[in-house]
This record gives structure tokens, C-alpha cells and sequence, in this order.
């Protein structure tokens, strides 16, 4: 009886309530503003409620993490400015549908496979925490490492089919993401004895330079087009769309689940694991990836909102932040005179079940405001493009400044920009440049704490390889995914099918 009532605690407290409304509320339109980061605006507000009461703290700031996570679709959609990074897989298909007209109908669909995917990832939380900890804590250094290294591996499934182009891109991605002190040994790397370099680059910064800037740089070649007009009439998407794509919801969702449960990661890496995923097992989609698939917005959209789930339970039951904003409220909860860890599970269970009760009640005003103001918001698209290039600046501008409060950002943003506007020309894509400035971290810093926990012995080191089957695991999985993108593959298969299929005639 107690759970039960702590779980609608906030639903019957009409405080709490309304604070995880306006958080949510106040989250998606954060998220949709590029570099406004929801890691950003929760830490924020740790300054303004640590005199407040632990639940009105807790429920705005899971308001706020909620509605950021999917707000930065909207921008990714409207204007190929992914909000966050996890919205970075959502605009390779989500942009081209706005550009038919289908901006209402991707802004739907990436709404209601929000909440979709958000409902799993609470789900798992509230029935599977301990048991999907457990699993995350048998990861060791190597197991990231690993993972870190399947995630540039997808760069040949965001490479418009150029594999050397793709590892190009998440190559310079690891390099940019590299560039400052190391945070090991506190020495300076790729600084060229330039004190600028030392503070490193932000992401945020290339990020919105990439994609931001370099998009208002190409529309200016189609400047004197006319805008496109949206099909509004058709919002929500309808039953048999949500039913053809219910069993792709649940696997990608189970993906963000997994990755958001491990320390470090996060929604990112989950909505690009899980784009490439529905590349490899939809077999005939209506519209090829990156030319507006539905499969393509399904996939990222309900993993990265199934991770929200997934980072509080390393938080709930270990005490390990599952990425940035749950390691902020970590330090809330501190604050307030709370222990998060195994300890607060067994002290202090209505915690627990009011965290899940208030991400319960988020996901529901996610879905409420994601529906609404819809039409409004496309009308972004149809302005004119002599109107739309300088707003897209704009808000680039505002974006990269905002992060650091700094002019060099800028800077960097709009060099970025034009680097971005040339591989686009030439056709090197962008996606993997992002990915790899963010998992450059992941795979150094893991790299080499698995050197060190073997002794700086690499024999020792892929000898771990095969004790563990989950390092084994993702071994194989790395040395499939690698193979799998080489013409040899493509040939081996050609050469395997075409001799059955001349064998049975």
C-alpha cells in the first residue's frame, strides 16, 4: 500500500503536479533550442531549489529531463539543427520528410514514439532495476572500450553507403574530441603550444557549427526557391502505423534501456546504436534511410527516451549516474540529505517509487505538449528562405555562446560551420563526426584503464578478450560489424547466394 501510494504522489499532490508539468513543458522548448542543454538547465536549478523541499526539487528537475531529451526532435525535424546530440540520428530522416511537406507527420511520429519508448525504459526501471544493475556493473574497461569502438564502427551505416568516408568523418570526430589536456595525466594534446586549444573544443560548439551553419550555407544556393508547405491535417499517427512499427519500438527501445542502464553513455549513443539497428533488420522500408523512412525516426526516438529509464537505475540501486543530468541529481539528492545507492533502496523505498511515479507522469505531459503547438511550430519551415537563413544563424549564435558564455565558441562554431558546408559538398557525412567527438572520451579514457588494469601487458590484454563472454561478445560483434561493411563481405555474399541459387535451378 505504500508503494502504491508514493507512486501517485504526485499525481494526488496538485504541487508536484504542476511543477513536473512546467518542468516538462519547459524541457521540450529548452531541448528544441540548440546548445541549451538539459544537462545545462538542471544544473541551474540546483542553485535555485536546494532550499526547497526534496520532492518539488526532484519533480522539476525530472521534468525538465523528460521533455529536453525529446524537445531537441524539433529542431533536428524543422531545421536539421538536432537540439541535443541524441536528436542527431532523428534529423537525418526527419529533415527530409519536412521537406516533402511532412514536418506534422514526423513531429507526430517522433512524439508518440517518445512516450512509447519512454513508458519501456520507466517500465524496466520499476520491475528489472536490480537485476539490469547487475548486468551493467559485470562491464569493465574493456567492455566500454569495446562498445565505444562498435559505436565508430556505425559510421559506415551513416556514410550514405562510403565506408572510407564514414571512418574519415569519425575519425576527425575522435581527433577534435581528443584536442585539450588529458584528463589522466593532466598534459596537453593536439594544442600546438596554442593556450585557446588547452580548454578543448566543445561539441556543442561543432555540433551546431556542423549542422546549423552549414545547413544555412547550402540553403543559400536555393535561396530564391519557394518554402515548402506543411501538411498539417494528420498529426498524431495512426494505429496501423504505430502497430507495423510496434516490433522495431521494441527492440531499439530495449537497446536505449541497456546502453542508458551504463555508466557513461547515455541517449546519444542509444539512438545511434539503434538507427543503425533498424537499418540492418528493416528489410523494405517505404523510403530509404536518410530520405524520410519512418523507420528512421521510430528507432532513435524510442531509444533515446527509453535511456531516461535506463540512467536512473545504476542511479537508484548503485549510486553511479548513468550519464550527466542523473550525476546532477545525484549531487540534488546529496544536497537534501539523501544517499542515492543500494542503501537508499532498502531506507528509503518511496523514493524510488515516487521517481518512478513523477517519470510516469512527465512521459504523459511529454505526450500532452509534444501533440500541441504543433502548427505553430512548423511554420518555421515555410518561412522564406531570404528570412530562415539569418534565423538559423541566429540561433546558432545564441546556441554556441550560451554553453561556455564564450565569444570563442563561437568562433569555433562558425569555422565548424564552413568545414561542415565542404563535406557536405563532397559528400562526406556528418553524423559521424558528432559521434565521434563523443565517444572519443569513452574509448581513450577506457583504453587505457584496461592497459593499466593488465599491466600495460597487451598480450594480457587480448587474452581478456576471450575470458569474459561479454567482452567475447562484443569482440565478435566489432569483427562482424567491420567485415560486414567491406565490399569483400558484399562479394562473399554474392558469390555464396549466387551458387545456391544456381544450384537449386
Amino acid at each position: 500500500m505504500g508503494a502504491f501510494h508514493d507512486f501517485f504522489q504526485v499525481i494526488l499532490n496538485p504541487e508536484l503536479f504542476l511543477l513536473v508539468g512546467l518542468g516538462t513543458f519547459a524541457g521540450v522548448y529548452i531541448g528544441a533550442i540548440p546548445g541549451l542543454s538539459v544537462t545545462m538547465a538542471v544544473s541551474i536549478l540546483i542553485s535555485f531549489t536546494f532550499s526547497w523541499d526534496v520532492l518539488p526539487a526532484i519533480s522539476l528537475m525530472i521534468g525538465i529531463y523528460m521533455g529536453g531529451v525529446y524537445g531537441g526532435s524539433r529542431t533536428a525535424i524543422l531545421l536539421n539543427i538536432p537540439g541535443a546530440p541524441s536528436a542527431i540520428a532523428t534529423a537525418m530522416d526527419g529533415y527530409p520528410m519536412a521537406q516533402r511537406g511532412e514536418a506534422g507527420t514526423a513531429i507526430g511520429v517522433t512524439t508518440v514514439m517518445s512516450f512509447f519508448g519512454g513508458f519501456i525504459g520507466i517500465g524496466v526501471l520499476a520491475l528489472a532495476a536490480p537485476l539490469v544493475s547487475d548486468f551493467a556493473l559485470k562491464f569493465q574497461p574493456r567492455d566500454y572500450m569495446l562498445l565505444a569502438v562498435l559505436g565508430i564502427l556505425l559510421v559506415g551505416s551513416l556514410s550514405s553507403g562510403s565506408l572510407v568516408k564514414g571512418i574519415f568523418s569519425g575519425a576527425l570526430g575522435i581527433g577534435i574530441g581528443a584536442v585539450g589536456m588529458d584528463p589522466l595525466t593532466f598534459t596537453e594534446r593536439f594544442t600546438f603550444d596554442i593556450p585557446l586549444l588547452t580548454q578543448g573544443i566543445s561539441f556543442i560548439a561543432v555540433m551546431i557549427g556542423m549542422f546549423g551553419v552549414s545547413e544555412a550555407l547550402l540553403q543559400l544556393h536555393n535561396i530564391d526557391l519557394p518554402a515548402v508547405r506543411q501538411k498539417i491535417d494528420r498529426i498524431v499517427p495512426s494505429f496501423n502505423t504505430i502497430k507495423k512499427h510496434l516490433p522495431l519500438s521494441l527492440q531499439t527501445s530495449t537497446i536505449g534501456v541497456i546502453i542508458g542502464a551504463l555508466p557513461g553513455t547515455g541517449g546519444d549513443i542509444a539512438a545511434l546504436m539503434a538507427y543503425d539497428h533498424a537499418k540492418r533488420v528493416t528489410k523494405n522500408p517505404e523510403r530509404k534511410f536518410g530520405d524520410g523512412a519512418i523507420e528512421g525516426l521510430v528507432a532513435p526516438e524510442t531509444a533515446n527516451n527509453a535511456a531516461v529509464g535506463g540512467a536512473f537505475i545504476p542511479m537508484m540501486t548503485l549510486g553511479i549516474p548513468g550519464d550527466a543530468v542523473t550525476a546532477i541529481m545525484i549531487g540534488a539528492l546529496y544536497i537534501h540529505g539523501l544517499n542515492p545507492g543500494p542503501m537508499l533502496m532498502i531506507d528509503q523505498p518511496h523514493m524510488f517509487w515516487f521517481i518512478v511515479g513523477t517519470l510516469v507522469a512527465a512521459n504523459f505531459f511529454m505526450l500532452l505538449f509534444g501533440l500541441t503547438g504543433i502548427k505553430l511550430f512548423t511554420k518555421i519551415v515555410e518561412i522564406p528562405r531570404a528570412f530562415l537563413i539569418p534565423l538559423i544563424m541566429m540561433l546558432s549564435i545564441v546556441g554556441a555562446y550560451a554553453v561556455n558564455n564564450s565569444i570563442n565558441d563561437v568562433y569555433w562554431m562558425l569555422g565548424f560551420g564552413v568545414f561542415g558546408y565542404f563535406m557536405r559538398h563532397y559528400g562526406y557525412p556528418l553524423g559521424p563526426v558528432i559521434l565521434g567527438v563523443i565517444l572519443s572520451r569513452l574509448l581513450d579514457d577506457n583504453w587505457r584503464r584496461a592497459i593499466i588494469s593488465e599491466r600495460e601487458d597487451l598480450g594480457r590484454f587480448f587474452g581478456g578478450l576471450f575470458s569474459s563472454p561479454l567482452s567475447t561478445v562484443l569482440f565478435v560483434a566489432v569483427v562482424l560489424i567491420f567485415v560486414s561493411q567491406t565490399p569483400l563481405w558484399t562479394k562473399g555474399k554474392e558469390m555464396i547466394f549466387g551458387r545456391s541459387n544456381r544450384s537449386a535451378s
